[in-house]
């Protein structure tokens, strides 16, 4: 029986340098409240400094078999279908924290939140999964997920007029068209066929208009980003944007349609276009659109001389930051003026005003201290769900992010799931066991290089060698392995969730013994060498009187649902997870592996009246309907 956590402190071979740009005092942590393998419920707090010395928390109920449980805050359980099955109620996770209302709007990341009719705050809420979509043969798909890195089901977009759900399928070079109308049982409609030009990457969808970010054949040409009408399907226009359009998302107001551009180079770096944001304004109708009313904004504003220095500028042309900023996701402020767009290679934020179609700013993200108060597993080789204190430093590397306002102040949420440039023409990628490590800062070098300790961590070789001697003198991992809350007005950490995911996972019964594995197997502990459980998409929504974040673990599968009423103290509401570790992945027996994009659809814009989080699961091919439901 493995261990599900353990306290291993490297504290005592400490950096001797300042880590002041590093993540605050405090974490969040969680306490189990269920044991299902679905579903659990936990109780986020934030731990001062002195006081994370202990083991993680212990589950307060046994393992369960068979049916699926709801746990509510009473304790009551209720049974549910098989979760193997198409149409079904089950992983129903409740929560109970009493709240006050918070004057709370939200922004955009492809969503649709207006019209929320809930009114009051609710005690308890529960997210139960009503409804599945799968690819036909879902062995198959997993198959062609596996060797040719294409997924069938990436990135969904609702449209509340037509009931219809929009997902990005690679593996058919469109984009699948379902009949929502009856959340638990998704329809196969139709796909519309981007192939004439390059694979689909994103959607978005805005009052029955459909925008899909298209990706050149050769990625480093310019995309396209394509408009259907969503109750037809017909095309209604093309406009070209930059080299790799990875994320679209139209603004709150409908009159901006924004990519993500994110100018990654051929994999020999003989090309690398440059990375931006385009602007594209559908003021005056999509099919009106022409090419003048695109605005690309680039970073050739921004020189080594005027670029916050801790902004990551690495690897070929690491003097060019338009070439070397690469954007990954885009948020759009509630009045519609902003977009913060995540350069996450680069531990960055960009600002753009979407006015003039111009970067304004670039904040860097800073980075994470492992060796106080957080913890991480670092090894896959140590047998064990093992949370340690580390010398190392973590690069926040967000993907997803969305934009909320509470109280009059502006935040920015976003999953750090963290990222790596590993082309042929250049890796940065390395393993702690292979560095020379000064001497002076880690007299324990040996010790720590072992498998089961640091060594087989990986860090990068672009940073850490302060004095350009050769060896290294500080550590830096990829990844922030968490949840953050940033403030929009200059991108300063207001809350970062510390080691709470990897905590839950480790002291979840129903996770534990398949703690950090990997989206397409489920080898205990194979993903702690290497960023971990990956939190990577995230929607944001209002429910019941709550501003609720909804973060997907991209490797170890499921969701958490937070509460974000306190910007500064994000509380873990659930994590439903309906993977079967019981199934095998190769002949489709395994439920839902590799969740990548969600998106929220409000009470007022849904098919059954319930708030529905949709969420595309890119390993699988499969897609997952959960209602929220207050009790």
């Amino acid at each position: 029986m493995r261990h599900p956590s353990s306290l291993i402190d490297f504290g005592t071979v400490l950096l001797g340098m300042s880590l002041a740009a590093c993540s605050p005092d405090g974490s969040t942590t969680a306490t189990l409240d269920s044991s299902t393998g679905d579903s659990s419920t936990v109780d986020g707090s934030t731990a001062g400094p002195d006081e994370p010395t202990g083991t993680t928390a212990t589950p307060t109920t046994s393992p369960t078999t068979g049916t699926t449980e709801a746990i509510s805050s009473s304790g009551e359980t209720n049974e549910t279908t098989d979760p193997t099955t198409e149409a079904t109620t089950e992983a129903t996770t409740s929560t109970s924290t009493a709240g006050e209302t918070s004057d709370t709007t939200t922004g955009t990341t492809g969503e649709t939140t207006e019209g929320e009719t809930d009114t009051g705050v609710a005690e308890s809420i529960v997210i139960e999964r009503i409804g599945r979509y799968a690819q036909e043969d879902e062995a198959a798909a997993y198959a062609t997920y596996v060797d040719e890195d294409l997924s069938a089901a990436e990135i969904p977009a609702f449209d509340p007029a037509s009931q219809r759900l929009f997902v990005v399928n690679g593996q058919k070079a469109g984009i699948d068209v379902l009949d929502l109308s009856d959340p638990a049982a998704p329809v196969w409609i139709d796909t519309l066929d981007t192939s004439l030009f390059g694979p689909p990457n994103s959607v978005s969808v805005h009052d029955g208009v459909v925008a899909a970010a298209v990706e050149s054949t050769t990625k480093t040409n310019t995309g396209e980003v394509w408009f259907f009408d969503a109750a037809t399907g017909t095309k209604l226009a093309a406009v070209g944007v930059g080299a790799l359009p990875d994320m679209v998302t139209f603004s709150p107001d409908g009159n901006y349609v924004v990519t993500a551009d994110e100018g990654e180079p051929a994999d020999d770096y003989v090309v690398d276009p440059v990375g931006s944001v385009s602007v594209i304004d559908v003021s005056g109708g999509v099919e009106n659109v022409l090419q003048t009313d695109v605005t690309t904004a680039d970073f050739s504003g921004f020189t080594l001389m005027n670029l916050d220095p801790d902004v990551r500028l690495f690897g070929p042309n690491a003097d060019s930051p338009a070439q070397n900023l690469e954007p990954e996701y885009v948020a759009i402020s509630g009045d519609s003026k902003t977009a913060y767009v995540t350069l996450q290679e680069n531990n960055a934020l960009a600002v753009v005003d979407l006015a003039s179609g111009t970067v304004t700013d670039v904040h860097a993200l800073g980075f994470k201290a492992w060796n106080n108060v957080a913890r991480l597993d670092p090894s896959d080789e140590d047998g064990e769900a093992a949370l340690v204190h580390a010398p190392v430093r973590g690069m926040y590397q967000p993907d997803a992010i969305a934009w909320f306002s509470s109280n009059g102040a502006d935040y920015l949420l976003t999953a750090n799931e963290g990222d790596v440039r590993d082309w042929d023409g250049y890796s940065e990628e390395v393993r702690i066991k292979n560095l020379d490590l000064d001497p002076q800062l880690f007299p324990d070098a040996d010790d720590l290089q072992e498998d089961a300790a640091l060594g087989r961590l990986k860090v990068t070789d672009s940073l850490g060698d302060v004095d350009d001697d050769g060896d290294f003198d500080a550590l830096y991992t990829f990844g922030g392995r968490s949840f953050a809350v940033w403030s929009a007005a200059d991108a300063t950490l207001v809350h970062d969730s510390g080691e709470a995911i990897e905590q839950l996972l480790a002291s979840d019964p129903g996770q534990a013994d398949h703690f950090n594995a990997d989206n397409a197997d489920h080898e205990f502990d194979s993903r702690s060498d290497d960023k971990g459980p990956e939190p990577e998409g995230l929607t944001l929504g209002v429910a019941y009187g709550r501003t609720l974040g909804f973060i997907g673990l991209e490797r170890q599968g499921g969701v958490l649902m937070v509460d974000l009423a306190d910007p500064g103290a994000p509380e873990i509401l659930a994590y439903v997870n309906p993977r079967d570790f019981t199934g095998d992945p190769a002949d489709g027996s395994a439920d839902d592996l590799g969740p990548e994009g969600l998106t929220f659809v409000s009470a007022a814009n849904s098919p059954n009246g319930k708030p529905l989080v949709i969420v595309a699961n890119e390993v699988s091919g499969t897609v997952s309907i959960y209602q929220l439901v207050a009790e």
